[in-house]
């Protein structure tokens, strides 16, 4: 394990040159002074002249003057990068996903091909040689090795194992498409069109996913932050919806536990910007209504132990919050019904975004909504920006205000909104659901703003 407490010395002393009588060579050595008192001695030896022994010791001392004296130059990239990983990003990292990744680069792609040299050996050859070969294995792959090369080694130099970060000033290879900072790309032709959307949302009504379909397509949100949703999290009477948590896998696992239960912890959202109130179209609102009744009728059918947590995706038989995979199965058996086109989950939040594009609404605005925190977005590049300007937000609502339907001709989710309020009897199974009505374009995308 590496001892960083090395780089933490508060004075030095370069000792004079002197000749070695063991070797006929030159040496010379450097004290370390730390806070505790302890003194650290290492010595520099070979040289076969005093003079390169000096001009040795001269670049020393600057380093050691300038801060970028590296007292650990003998660790290797691998150990190093497990240190990195397990102190710095498991200890930043809000969820397991970005620890995941990192370690996994980091194991099949970085230390293979420069794991066994020393990080001070690590040169812009070795980063031009590792970019060259991972692009031709993956696009995607070569602009991850990127990524965690630079986020590491930024780290090596804050930790002082390293006086200046090599990976800066290299680029991708030519073939690798460049892309703008802090952009991802989209394929929009694996988006669906809104006579898709419709399809989709009818043929998902008797499904276990209806609602997790809903708030994929219809308001953007990420397949963790789905399955985390509660009712105590919908503003019933401004008709919004709260974006606060995620369910996910915690980096600290408790011994011996369900591999289950530890993809099912609340956890703190990606970023601040992750956390967003949104406006909820008509359409999801209604669901939302009558699956809280259903949600009621479970629970007072069970006999057994019924979690009572309010989460809107959950189980009928326990109340649980729904599994990261539970949608899978269910999902491309819908595709497979409706003959849509075999696009990925997250494409359906791709399709979200894309389509409020094509409405003209704001890119900062809809990155807001989408709840990036710093990438922006156009329709070829869907992505997010770390300035989102806050004022962009009314004129999204304020276009959405326009061209929704009149608040008042929604008598029933009135209605609906005072039974689960007041009247508890709607939960029982003589009481009739209301249909909620099938979708059209103008209802499932826009609001009536509730009590604005």
């Amino acid at each position: 394990m590496l001892n960083l407490e090395l780089q933490n010395y508060i004075d030095w002393d370069v000792k004079s040159v002197f000749k070695r009588n063991d070797r006929n060579k030159f040496a010379y050595r450097v004290v370390l002074l730390f806070m505790d008192g302890t003194k650290h001695t290492r010595m520099y030896s070979g040289f076969e002249t005093k003079k390169e022994a000096e001009d040795a010791r001269k670049i020393t001392m600057r380093e050691l003057a300038n801060g970028t004296y590296v007292v650990n130059d003998s660790v290797k990239v691998s150990d190093f990068l497990s240190y990195w990983l397990e102190y710095d990003i498991r200890k930043r990292a809000q969820s397991s996903n970005t620890y995941d990744s990192y370690s996994s680069i980091a194991r099949h792609h970085i230390i293979p091909a420069i794991g066994n040299k020393k990080l001070t050996e690590v040169n812009k050859g070795d980063i031009q040689r590792l970019y060259k070969d991972r692009a031709g294995y993956s696009k995607s792959i070569a602009r991850q090795v990127k990524t965690v090369m630079n986020v590491s080694f930024n780290y090596a130099v804050s930790c002082k194992l390293i006086p200046v970060n090599p990976t800066e000033g290299i680029d991708l290879p030519k073939t690798v498409e460049s892309k703008p900072y802090h952009t991802r790309n989209i394929d929009v032709a694996k988006t669906l069109n809104m006579e898709q959307i419709l399809l989709l949302l009818e043929a998902s009504k008797n499904t276990p996913i209806h609602m997790q379909v809903l708030f994929n397509v219809l308001m953007g949100l990420r397949r963790q932050e789905i399955n985390a949703v509660k009712y105590s999290d919908v503003d019933y009477i401004n008709r919004t919806l709260t974006v606060e948590r995620q369910l996910g896998k915690e980096l600290d696992r408790v011994p011996n536990s369900r591999k289950e239960s530890m993809t099912k912890r609340e956890l703190p959202l990606k970023t601040p910007s992750s956390k967003r109130v949104l406006p909820i179209p008509d359409y999801v609102f209604e669901a939302i209504l009558e699956e809280r009744k259903k949600y009621e009728r479970y629970k007072s059918r069970r006999r057994t132990i019924f979690q009572d947590d309010g989460y809107i995706c959950c189980s009928s038989y326990s109340g649980k919050p729904r599994s990261k995979d539970f949608h899978w199965r269910h999902y491309k058996e819908l595709l497979k019904k409706t003959g849509l086109p075999d696009i990925r989950w997250h494409d359906l939040r791709s399709t979200y975004c894309t389509l409020l594009l094509s409405k003209d609404f704001n890119p900062k605005a809809v990155s807001k909504l989408m709840g990036h925190a710093k990438e922006l977005i156009t329709m070829d590049v869907y992505a997010d920006n770390a300035n989102i300007i806050p004022e962009e937000i009314p004129e999204l609502l304020s276009y959405m205000e326009e061209v929704m339907p009149d608040k008042s001709g929604n008598g029933d989710s009135e209605s609906n909104i005072q039974d689960i309020m007041i009247d508890m009897d709607a939960y029982m199974p003589e009481k009739k659901s209301e249909t909620i009505k099938s979708p059209d374009e103008s209802h499932i995308y826009m609001n009536s703003g509730g009590g604005k």
